[in-house]
């Protein structure tokens, strides 16, 4: 599971860096797999190029550093998104996710879509992950993302159509596809917080050029990292992630290998079992679970959006605070029903 971030706000419409430190911390200790920086749920059409580097430094510095980072990159040109991941790969980021661009959201634009994913994969200093909106003109049609898959900087996927049937025409057209990836030796993510995390050791070693003079020659095994990270390699695909709560389960029967469910910044540990339950081999209990997220899913992610999303925050325990504008806070009835709709996950 990858959790996608809210955006903390002051209440004068300024980012509140802290809390969103303070969300980070917190969301660390969770079993989320990765962190998502200015995702659709953090709101980043409405943020300055400033702010967008401030929320993506600050996400990346405070992070745990075993948790894989994902960046937003939502800009329309080639050139800005290329710039934004950029920036991301300096901070340490793992990979960028990148959607349609709004001015080719628009029908019929299959050759630029084409174009504008490969030209940014070309150059970028991370590789991508799609992103695909719900519904409408900014989904990425199968057939598109099926020939965007061979390209060896696109990793996968984010699907948010809760489509089963879309999902498996889409794991079924990029079965060829076939990467050696490094993991740990349990098989999570290796990610370049990790690597950095990593120090030579600090023992003086000879070369050979000092041992001269007649000495006798001294066989040394060559220095070793403190701490070395154990790694394997793996065999994966064309990567699908759900990105739609109320659909996980299905996407995963469907071949989907994970999610990001928006829901999940609200009630991360709710949206985890239900993964956790369908990687232990318990079909029954992952639909109970999922089950348990749906009158919250349809009230707080789908009927209210990041408005629900952040109040929903607040409920348990993390700074979800006010949307920044034009998107409006809710009122006092919509609080009450996201109050009740989850009851039965709160923390």
């Amino acid at each position: 599971m990858h959790l996608p971030l809210t955006t903390p706000f002051l209440p004068d419409g300024r980012l509140n860096l802290r809390k969103l430190e303070d969300n980070v911390r917190r969301y660390s200790k969770t079993p989320a797999a990765g962190l998502v920086a200015l995702s659709r749920t953090g709101q980043p059409t409405l943020l300055s190029d400033t702010e967008t580097c401030d929320v993506l430094r600050a996400v990346a510095e405070t992070a745990a550093a075993e948790k894989v980072l994902i960046a937003g990159a939502r800009r329309d040109s080639a050139a800005g998104t290329l710039n934004l991941i950029a920036f991301a790969a300096e901070a340490g980021y793992d990979v960028a996710l990148v959607p349609v661009p709004s001015l080719l959201a628009r029908g019929g634009k299959t050759a630029e879509v084409l174009s504008f994913f490969r030209t940014v994969a070309d150059s970028a200093a991370l590789p991508l992950l799609l992103d695909s909106e719900a519904a409408g003109e900014a989904q990425i049609a199968v057939e598109v993302a099926a020939e965007l898959a061979a390209h060896p900087k696109i990793l996968g996927m984010v699907d948010a159509s809760g489509d089963a049937s879309r999902i498996s025409q889409l794991l079924a057209s990029v079965e060829g596809v076939r990467r050696e990836v490094t993991v740990t030796a349990v098989f999570a993510a290796v990610t370049r917080r990790m690597l950095a995390k990593i120090e030579p050791a600090s023992e003086m070693f000879l070369s050979a050029d000092l041992l001269s003079g007649g000495g006798t020659a001294v066989s040394v095994a060559p220095p070793v990292a403190k701490n070395a990270l154990k790694t394997r390699t793996k065999t994966v695909g064309f990567q699908v992630l759900c990105g739609r709560t109320s659909a996980v389960l299905d996407a995963l029967v469907a071949g989907a290998v994970g999610a990001m469910p928006p829901l999940a910044a609200s009630a991360p540990q709710a949206c985890y079992e239900v993964l956790a339950a369908w990687k232990d081999g318990d079909p029954a209990l992952a639909a109970e679970k999922q089950e348990r997220l749906r009158l919250p899913a349809l009230r707080v992610e789908d009927a209210l959006g990041v408005a629900g999303i952040k109040y929903g925050c607040d409920l348990n325990g993390y700074f979800g605070g006010r949307p920044r504008l034009p998107t409006l806070p809710l009122t006092g009835l919509e609080r009450a029903e996201i109050e009740a709709a989850m009851a039965g996950i709160r923390n």
